[in-house]
């Protein structure tokens, strides 16, 4: 008897519902999937920025509602150490080339400083209000911290003291480093505007306004293809502008009380983390953006970090109900 061979057309209708399928699964699946839960026990209140430290591969985390700095073992899945006496920590950098971390506080406005290997305190600058985001100037290794009702704070790491400061509008939020031009981005929420200053001159040199939108916290930098990422609060919306001209390029609705935001290169997504408990994913096709699939979190869970080189995205989680345990829910994306 022979075995039943099925025609041409047979077989490639076949093959076109294989892939139809696989890319339906490929469709329902989430842009991120939760791989684990790292617990931070006796944690309460708001949770803040995040830094990796990929040499110890350690996630510092700056705890502003209990006064303190989390260590964790990332890949112990543990709490390793505590920072305590710190004066609502929100803002957190780690300075690889001279291994320290600068802590900013927005209750004293102090930025203390503190040796990465095993975080004795080393030194304190004053910046007296509102010491906020803190960053790394890539081409210097100088740390940029947000403070006061509008400024940015050059600080010299091996001096451990403050070279020079740059005037703004408002007070500063969100803000990024281009590594090519010495350019900053600084989101300035009180002022409707996005400031860019020339790091070199120590001065702002122009003004971009997005119309209708207000309350523009997190911003993420493509640096390489000159895309700047701002998410404004009111109304909840994700635009990216040309880093060479401010033009907007793309305006999309995103989910609400979001805290950051961050380009996967990878797989050129943009994640959106929100308090209003969710994550929004948008995938880049065709030189444009579209919305994937929302990933649910918990309300609050508003504060995350994108570590390209652990291809994970951690989220912050405060401690809810009373009792419980805040925590960071570690993110893998799919595929």
């Amino acid at each position: 008897m022979r075995a039943f061979l099925p025609s041409a057309g047979g077989l490639v209708l076949a093959i076109l519902a294989l892939l139809t399928s696989a890319r339906a699964a490929t469709a329902a699946e989430p842009p991120l999937v939760l791989e684990s839960t790292i617990p931070l026990p006796d944690v309460g209140g708001r949770i803040d920025h995040m830094v990796f430290d990929r040499g110890r591969q350690r996630l510092i985390v700056a705890a502003l509602g209990n006064n303190t700095v989390e260590v964790i073992d990332v890949p112990g899945q543990k709490r390793q150490q505590r920072i305590t006496g710190l004066d609502e920590p929100q803002g957190i950098g780690y300075a690889e080339k001279v291994d320290l971390v600068f802590v900013a506080n927005a209750g004293d406005g102090s930025v203390r400083i503190f040796r990465a290997a095993d975080f004795a305190q080393v030194g304190r600058i004053d910046l007296h209000d509102d010491a906020d985001n803190v960053r790394i100037d890539p081409r210097t290794g100088n740390v940029l911290v947000g403070y006061g009702n509008g400024g940015l704070a050059i600080i010299d790491p091996a001096r451990r003291a403050v070279i020079g400061t740059i005037s703004l509008p408002g007070h500063p939020e969100g803000f990024q480093i281009d590594p090519g031009s010495g350019r900053v981005f600084v989101n300035v929420p009180d002022a409707r505007q996005i400031a860019v200053v020339d790091l070199d001159r120590r001065k702002q040199i122009a003004s971009w306004r997005v119309s209708g939108a207000n309350s523009n916290f997190p911003m993420a930098l493509d640096a390489e293809r000159g895309v700047l990422a701002v998410v404004f609060r009111s109304p909840s919306r994700l635009v990216l502008l040309d880093t060479k001209t401010g033009n907007v390029t793309s305006n999309l609705p995103t989910c609400g009380d979001a805290d950051d935001v961050f380009f996967d290169p990878k797989r050129e997504r943009i994640y959106v983390s929100c308090g209003a408990g969710e994550i929004a994913t948008f995938q880049r096709e065709s030189g444009s953006y579209r919305a994937l699939k929302a990933v649910t979190t918990a309300s609050g869970a508003r504060t995350s970090l994108f570590v390209a080189e652990l291809d994970r995205l951690f989220v912050a989680d405060r401690a809810r109900p009373l009792g419980s345990n805040a925590a960071i829910g570690v993110y893998r994306p799919t595929p």
